[in-house]
């Protein structure tokens, strides 16, 4: 009962600081958080920053070790900075995916998307550390971690695909652990916002929040359930345009709408 408890406390956490972090920053109103969307509607980029708070607030309210709650707010943390540096500084940049980062980084040009494959992979290794004992397993995890927040980050194409992506990943995680609970309520709290196409989470949250749902994997599971983890994230990377094409499909909010 105390465990129900303590992550039914850490979602309400999340949920509570996302929300109020969001309604502050409509409340300041910047002209550069704005994007056109794909159907060509105006929103704001005001949610990515509130569910990375929300779901580092979550966690760090789990009674868990303090090395735990230290990874969990260093790569939620950090992979929510380097999705906000790629949302400004990358946001006229029309490369997408790995490879193409990678060969501007060979001819010398350090895109915001390589700042953010690098930021996020050693975020993610450094979170692992902290979560694992064996040398393997570290870099199992921080595989997981990175693999993770990546992998949202794919499917971030339409509203609610990536929430409804974070919900199914975190949900294992209330079983094991609790950390799961804190990027599901981040991320609920605002759903009807992102469904309502008034915001979106671009890569601050997407990666912030697929990060949140890595450490509840890395944390529910040994090194049998990392290497299958680990296996799946690195296929996601090399399948991301099937993915992505996937998620571009989806119409959670039509749905939902009845459109």
């Amino acid at each position: 009962m105390g465990a129900m408890i303590s992550r039914v406390a850490a979602g309400a956490v999340a949920a509570g600081v996302a929300g109020g972090v969001y309604r502050a920053l409509r409340g300041w109103p910047r002209p550069g958080w704005l994007r056109t969307n794909y159907a060509g509607h105006t929103v704001d980029l005001y949610a990515g920053p509130a569910v990375a708070l929300g779901a580092a607030a979550g966690a760090a309210v789990l009674p868990l070790p303090p090395r735990t709650r230290t990874a969990a707010a260093l790569a939620v943390l950090a992979a929510g900075g380097c999705g906000a540096y790629d949302d400004f500084a990358g946001a006229d940049d029309p490369r997408r995916g790995f490879r193409a980062h990678l060969t501007a980084l060979r001819h010398g040009e350090v895109t915001s998307g390589a700042v953010k494959l690098f930021g996020i992979g050693a975020a993610g290794l450094a979170a692992g550390a902290l979560l694992k004992e064996r040398p393997v397993d570290r870099i199992l995890a921080g595989v997981v971690i990175a693999g993770t927040a990546h992998l949202v980050n794919l499917t971030d194409l339409r509203p609610g695909v990536a929430t409804a992506t974070v919900l199914a990943l975190g949900t294992p995680g209330l079983v094991r652990g609790g950390l799961g609970a804190a990027p599901m309520g981040a991320v609920a709290v605002l759903a009807a916002e992102e469904l309502g196409e008034r915001t979106m989470i671009g890569d601050a949250g997407a990666h912030a929040l697929g990060a949140a749902a890595g450490l509840a994997i890395v944390a529910g599971n040994g090194r049998g359930g990392l290497a299958a983890h680990a296996v799946g994230v690195l296929a996601a990377a090399v399948n991301g345009d099937r993915i992505s094409g996937l998620a571009r499909r989806c119409r959670i909010g039509d749905v939902l709408s009845g459109r």
